[in-house]
């Protein structure tokens, strides 16, 4: 009986602590990383415009 309550503890104890760890982001870094995700997305597809117009060009 012992036992059980001493790893139930722990247990929780493991949980709590790696809930207080969690990192949280401000609104301000979450609109950041967004912008950043969307500069990305729109580079990457420039990206692929360019290698298409160079395959097509290449081909004439």
């Amino acid at each position: 009986m012992r036992k059980s309550i001493f790893m139930f503890v722990f247990a929780l104890m493991t949980v709590s602590v790696a809930m207080s760890c969690r990192e949280e982001k401000s609104a301000g870094e979450k609109m950041e990383e967004g912008i950043d995700d969307v500069g990305d997305g729109i580079e990457e597809g420039a990206e692929e415009v360019e290698d298409a117009v160079e395959d097509v060009t290449d081909d004439n």
